[in-house]
């Protein structure tokens, strides 16, 4: 063989280095919306710093890390708010930080904030990448980033935390890695109670190869001599990218061999260990049981009632004129959400994405909650814009950076308004 017949293998880029366009993209847009919440709050007489580290929940947290459980608030309508109801990972970061670091617990919790949110673009990345390919995960990183409420995941919150663990569980759960996949789906159920949709999401990817194997075990009797072994779970069976990132492979789990049912069954073990820990110990502390939290949270008039309260806060909109414009802009904005779920069913979406994205937007649109709080609570529903995405990214380069730029300025304007206003109670 010549020089000239040789041919070297171009070196494959690291997975950082793959997803650093998406880490830069979203770098910039949250630092577009903060430079505009610093120079809104500036003109209003605030501190911008205040309002993302020492407001609403940012304040229960910190005071979960200084002073630990057992703080409530008795209203004069009886309510009993209780720092019970907030998970307690954020609140431990914070404290380490605080032990590590000369910075307060309120400082340690933005730090959480800001490093959770790169973690947390780069595990939609990796997830979106994986699916429909590089492009595709630039642009759902830059969607999730020009989000109206996006200014949340810079706050002192436990949202972009959690995004973070179920993004890169999700991601494990995908390429086969269950043992991380379980390890970080205990993380996310330690830090809000909607880590359940990431617990869902792990053991519904986990059992379904074995209900497809039992159906095609149960089916083969049925098929034609003149069909092909295997095809039709062949079919079936989830894409990954090849090494190019051009194309897709297929790649069927198998559920014969002894190490993978082991480590498989051993992340689902795992997974639900976080959640299911606090939940009971919390139980204990209030001597109420293992529904002990549920009471905690009934303080807060926080509860499931499968979305009446909210349709009839929808409905209660329509009673004047102006606040019809409201209610109908609600009644769009569920239509929207159910629209981009049922076009992730119908682009094949993984199985572990669909349970993730329905049992979070489950959670957040038919809980009784504070209802302002609703738009903060579909921030870790990022699967839903995967649609969108791909859309997005088969725009040229030019108009996709054009639209995301026009709406990336529009989110940094509403966030630096919403926070100096009412703000994600």
């Amino acid at each position: 063989m010549t020089d000239l017949e040789t041919r070297v293998a171009p070196a494959r880029a690291t997975p950082l280095r793959r997803a650093a366009p998406a880490l830069l993209g979203y770098a910039a847009v949250r630092a577009l919306g903060l430079i505009m919440l610093a120079v809104w709050s500036a003109a209003r007489g605030k501190s911008a710093y205040t309002l993302l580290t020492a407001r609403w929940d940012a304040l229960w947290y910190t005071r979960v890390a200084d002073l630990g459980y057992g703080y409530e608030v008795r209203l004069p309508n009886g309510d009993v708010h209780s720092n019970l109801a907030f998970f307690p990972l954020l609140p431990w970061l914070e404290r380490l930080l605080h032990a590590l670091l000369p910075v307060s617990y309120a400082d340690a919790g933005f730090v959480v904030s800001l490093v959770a949110s790169l973690a947390a673009a780069w595990g939609i990345f990796a997830v979106a990448d994986h699916v429909y390919g590089a492009r595709a995960g630039v642009c759902a990183v830059l969607l999730w980033a020009v989000l109206p409420v996006g200014i949340v995941q810079s706050m002192a919150y436990s949202e972009s935390l959690f995004t973070a663990l179920a993004a890169w569980s999700l991601y494990a759960v995908l390429t086969g890695r269950w043992v991380s996949a379980g390890v970080l789906a205990a993380l996310a159920g330690l830090t809000r109670p909607v880590g359940l949709a990431v617990v869902a999401a792990v053991w519904a990817a986990g059992v379904a190869p074995f209900v497809r194997h039992w159906r095609d075990r149960a089916s083969d009797g049925a098929r034609t001599a003149g069909h092909a072994p295997g095809a039709e779970s062949a079919a079936r069976a989830p894409r990954v990218p090849t090494e190019e990132g051009a194309g897709y492979a297929t790649h069927a789990p198998s559920v014969t061999d002894g190490a993978s049912l082991t480590r498989r069954a051993l992340g689902m073990l795992i997974a639900p260990l976080g959640a299911a820990g606090y939940v009971l110990w919390v139980g204990l502390r209030t001597g109420k049981g293992p529904l002990g939290y549920l009471d905690v949270q009934a303080g807060w008039r926080n509860g499931f009632d499968g979305g009446y309260a909210f349709a009839r806060f929808v409905a209660d909109k329509f009673t004047s004129f102006p606040s019809a414009l409201a209610g109908l802009a609600l009644i769009i904005g569920v239509i929207l959400l159910v629209w981009l779920y049922v076009t992730g069913v119908r682009e094949g979406q993984p199985l572990a994405l669909l349970v993730y994205t329905g049992v979070v937007t489950a959670l957040a649109l038919c809980a009784s909650s504070y209802f302002g709080s609703k738009p903060r609570l579909l921030l870790p529903a990022f699967p839903l814009l995967l649609p969108l995405a791909r859309a997005l990214a088969r725009l040229r380069t030019s108009p996709s950076v054009l639209v995301t730029a026009g709406i990336a300025a529009a989110s940094a304007v509403y966030g630096a308004f919403w926070l100096n206003g009412s703000g994600p109670p």
